[in-house]
């Protein structure tokens, strides 16, 4: 490309940046809610066209190219993994907290399911604890009783349907 063309080139993208440049950044910035971010786009949108020019590409219509080049770099920017650091998040207000007292709840219940356990009948009992206690699987109780797995399902299905009725007396 010679001294001639070039000049050429850059007259027309300055046109064009004069022309469309206020209209690009508001169409940016309604798409991006950041103001920097918007302009920053604009920019990349000229310095993409201008690179794109300088390899010899042709343009018909330079508004209509420069808003395609524009949305397909809002939806790069939407694309990005955004990630957000501890130092933002503390500085904008946000304290993470540790609440122990779920935990806690969880770990009593627990303990009281496997209390209850001893008040269901005995073929419930020892289903229930093999498969909650000891977490075994169904096809590894089959194996232990000697009964079938869906035989199994059934057992442990009404031992967890008595179980509840005992932790939820109604």
């Amino acid at each position: 490309m010679n001294p001639t063309q070039t000049t050429k080139l850059q007259a027309v993208l300055a046109t064009a940046h004069h022309d469309y440049q206020k209209g690009l950044t508001t169409h940016a910035f309604f798409k991006v809610p950041d103001r920097t971010m918007s302009d920053d786009l604009v920019q990349d949108t000229f310095m993409k066209t201008w690179s794109y020019l300088i390899k010899g590409g042709k343009i018909d219509v330079m508004k209509a190219f420069l808003y395609h080049v524009l949305n397909h770099l809002i939806v790069d920017e939407y694309r990005k993994n955004k990630t957000v650091s501890l130092d933002v998040l503390l500085e904008k207000g946000f304290e993470p907290s540790i609440d122990p007292s779920k935990r806690l709840v969880n770990f009593l219940d627990g303990k009281t399911a496997l209390l209850l356990i001893q008040r269901l009948p005995q073929k419930y009992q020892k289903v229930m604890r093999m498969r909650y206690t000891q977490d075994l699987s169904l096809q590894e109780m089959s194996l232990i009783t000697g009964q079938s797995k869906n035989a199994m399902a059934v057992q442990v299905h009404r031992g967890l349907k008595k179980l509840k009725q005992l932790y939820y007396p109604i």
